[in-house]
């Protein structure tokens, strides 16, 4: 009898529902995966990964370059001097290397000319490096894994903005929500959401499935509860709380609807405490103010 209910088909309003879903995932324009990021992710399959091919390849890009080198010389990794690009891969390490050049990658790929995205990429960028610093600090997970979370894990919202004309008014409205979640309310008038279409970019792109699970996950809080969930992919929810609160309190905001429905779970999972808490994001906020 199990056996038979399992297999039975699927009701035609149920198939129209997946169909109608399917259809319009392929509406969206996702950008293909840059052939700078798949010679580098080759490389890095490689086995024995060369940090003077990964140096050949950054160098094809000149604006990659220089903000390798930027990032190299930042606090963030000890404010070392690197002068070439050899240098910053061997200060950095070809991981976040790797990681960085994938957040270039993707700012070069992805349309952000609507006003509405004016600060996209520089929230990306900052949400980046506190990912970096807490889990360096933390001692939780890969740095430069958290780095690509904190750069892609937002990349849905324009690439929605460019398929729906009232997606403005959905990303305002979802953002001042105190109580569902934020991704219901795309769900409700768009049928998806960013984090399901950013979480499609990551798969393919060749992001880590880590990455890509957490993006689907970064406004469902609950699943810092759920023990059946992997640590990594909750880490990185948890630490994305701590890092939108200290970007929020940077731009001179006092409170943070996101932090108010999550930040109780995420300190709970990462065994903060509220003076630890707010140690933590004094640091993280005079880091961001150091190195921009």
């Amino acid at each position: 009898m199990r056996a038979a209910a399992a297999a039975a088909p699927a009701s035609p309003t149920h198939l129209a529902a997946v169909d109608q879903v399917d259809a319009l995932i392929k509406s969206i324009r996702i950008p293909p995966r840059p052939s700078l990021l798949a010679d580098l992710q080759a490389e890095l399959a490689s086995s024995d990964p060369s940090p003077e091919a990964i140096g050949r390849i950054v160098a094809r890009d000149v604006g990659m370059a220089g903000a390798l080198l930027k990032l190299a010389n930042s606090s963030l990794f000890g404010g070392r001097r690197a002068k070439s690009i050899e240098q910053a891969i061997l200060f950095l390490g070809i991981n976040q290397v790797a990681a960085l050049m994938t957040g270039l990658l993707a700012r070069q790929a992805i349309p952000t000319n609507n006003p509405a995205l004016a600060s996209f990429w520089d929230v990306s960028t900052k949400r980046s490096y506190a990912m970096m610093f807490l889990s360096r600090r933390l001692r939780i997970g890969a740095p430069d894994i958290a780095h690509t979370f904190g750069l892609f894990c937002d990349t849905g919202v324009p690439l929605l903005i460019e398929r729906f004309a009232d997606y403005e008014a959905t990303l305002q409205d979802a953002g001042a929500e105190p109580v569902r979640a934020f991704t219901d309310i795309e769900q409700e008038r768009h049928s998806t959401s960013h984090a399901q279409v950013g979480s499609l970019l990551a798969r393919n792109w060749g992001l880590s499935s880590e990455v890509a699970w957490a993006i689907l996950h970064h406004h469902d809080y609950p699943v810092l509860e759920d023990e059946s969930t992997d640590d990594t992919i909750r880490s990185l929810v948890a630490l994305s709380l701590l890092a939108d609160r200290a970007i929020r309190r940077y731009q001179g905001h006092a409170g943070s609807v996101e932090w108010d429905k999550g930040g109780e779970r995420a300190c709970t999972y990462l065994s903060l405490d509220e003076d630890e808490t707010a140690e933590l994001l004094d640091e993280l906020e005079e880091a961001l103010h150091d190195d921009h």
